[in-house]
């Protein structure tokens, strides 16, 4: 996949340069006028999309690309599959086209998920000279492993192989991971993501990753690791049960930031804590109307089985927030909906932190990480009374339901800065430098904003 961000130039690489239509027209001016005739004769019109091969006597082919109006240079992320394949450099492009996010765009849209079937075709490749080509790379790796693990199917990616892909994450960068599976999660104080891992066959499990100096400031973040998702006894319907392999999305984006941050050596102690359960169907599955006991001590009226994401989330802050963390940060694919207020594209998110509210949508919008922040409403704190309990897992209205789920996880949060992320995690109709399958959504804002606070090694 990183190999189609070529290190260096070579003769036999095809020339590539990128136009839009306002500089059409001077651009053929200075080419020469048998090159020009034949791209006017072929109808370019250098649109967002548009691309073609000129043929020239004894030497590689010159390519060009269309950039439309070049405002978005993520707007060129399909250029590795668009252009056929071969190896290019980039010689022209518009000054508004960062190199950089180029070079992480083309590097996006050239991913494929490969380990059922081959890809159709192999990605075109590319050098660009003004890219830094390894932090580009990084970034890459970062997105590949949680869009692998979002994309693959819960019969292969179950509790224990999510725990495995979580060991061979710590393995590379020399962090130490530790795990409580099972019945442990009982006598260590983790009832909540016990209870919706019960039903299965996978054991429910907490697995937890540390990386980085003890004194540096500390930073956890937590993701849903949700392996599959029937609903529980509030079982869903095979429509909207189709995708639920990807509602480990959260754990595998958490996983995504926590790969970036020990690559570029980020001066944190880093602290990454997934609860993992499979909400599975059987006889001693939990139900609605259960009272539950949470790490916390509060106790936790259950009102549909098919909210447990924020019933192990809710453990999983919890403990994070027992190591006094300077920042604290969690990815969940947790509601219906913040689909329906912001549709799949937009990332949600919470704080109430405003300086940090601030960096993050400047980090989105500079980084074509697009998010949007959501109000955590005091107002509707009352929705989520119970008669029985401390608290109702779901709010007693179904308006504003990732509000309201917010709201309930703020009850676990503690005291430190929080940030949290109600995110799809998946791309339903591919667009440029996101294909369709499993994705990153707020990551790359949010490490953007960590970078700049805590530098790199």
């Amino acid at each position: 996949m990183t190999e189609t961000l070529l290190a260096r130039p070579h003769p036999d690489q095809r020339p590539l340069h990128v136009l839009t239509p306002a500089i059409l027209e001077p651009w053929l001016e200075r080419a020469p006028e048998a090159l020009a005739e034949l791209v006017r004769a072929q109808g370019f019109a250098a649109k967002r999309g548009e691309a073609m091969l000129l043929p020239r006597s004894g030497r590689p082919p010159l390519a060009l690309m269309g950039a439309g109006d070049a405002a978005n240079t993520f707007a060129l992320g399909d250029a590795a599959t668009l252009l056929p394949e071969g190896d290019y450099a980039l010689h022209f492009a518009p000054a508004a086209i960062d190199r950089q996010q180029l070079a992480l765009a083309w590097l996006m849209g050239a991913y494929a998920f490969t380990r059922y079937a081959p890809r159709p075709r192999g990605p075109a490749r590319i050098h660009i000279h003004a890219a830094d080509r390894e932090a580009a790379m990084r970034t890459m790796q970062a997105i590949a492993l949680a869009r692998d693990l979002i994309n693959t199917p819960a019969e292969d990616l179950n509790t224990e192989a999510l725990e495995d892909a979580v060991q061979a994450l710590g393995r590379r960068f020399g962090a130490t991971v530790t795990s409580i599976a099972g019945e442990d999660l009982l006598t260590q104080n983790f009832p909540l993501i016990h209870a919706v891992g019960r039903a299965s066959v996978h054991q429910p499990r907490l697995v937890e990753l540390v990386w980085g100096e003890e004194d540096a400031p500390r930073i956890a973040i937590i993701g849903k690791g949700i392996v599959f998702d029937t609903g529980g006894l509030d079982i869903k319907a095979a429509q909207y049960m189709r995708l639920m392999k990807k509602d480990m999305g959260g754990a595998a984006n958490a996983m995504a930031l926590a790969h970036m941050i020990m690559a570029a050596g980020l001066k944190v102690r880093l602290h990454l804590v997934l609860p993992i359960a499979d909400n599975a169907i059987s006889g001693n599955a939990y139900r609605p109307g259960d009272v539950l006991r949470s790490r916390k001590g509060l106790s936790v009226e259950v009102d549909n089985t098919d909210a447990e994401g924020r019933l192990v989330l809710a453990d999983a802050l919890a403990r994070a927030a027992e190591e006094n963390p300077d920042l604290m940060i969690d990815f969940a694919t947790l509601t219906g909906a913040a689909r329906v207020a912001l549709g799949p594209e937009l990332a949600p998110f919470y704080t109430a932190d405003e300086a940090l509210a601030a960096e993050l949508q400047q980090a989105g919008a500079q980084c074509a990480d697009p998010l949007w922040r959501m109000p955590l409403w005091d107002g509707y704190e009352a929705l989520l009374d119970s008669p029985v309990a401390d608290i109702c897992h779901t709010a007693s209205s179904p308006m504003a339901g990732s509000v309201t789920a917010a709201l309930f996880l703020r009850r676990f949060a503690g005291e430190a800065p929080w940030l949290h992320f109600d995110i799809y995690a998946w791309v339903q109709k591919p667009r440029p430098a996101h294909p369709q399958g499993g994705d990153v959504q707020g990551v790359r804002a949010v490490f953007a904003v960590l970078e700049r606070r805590y530098g790199g090694a």
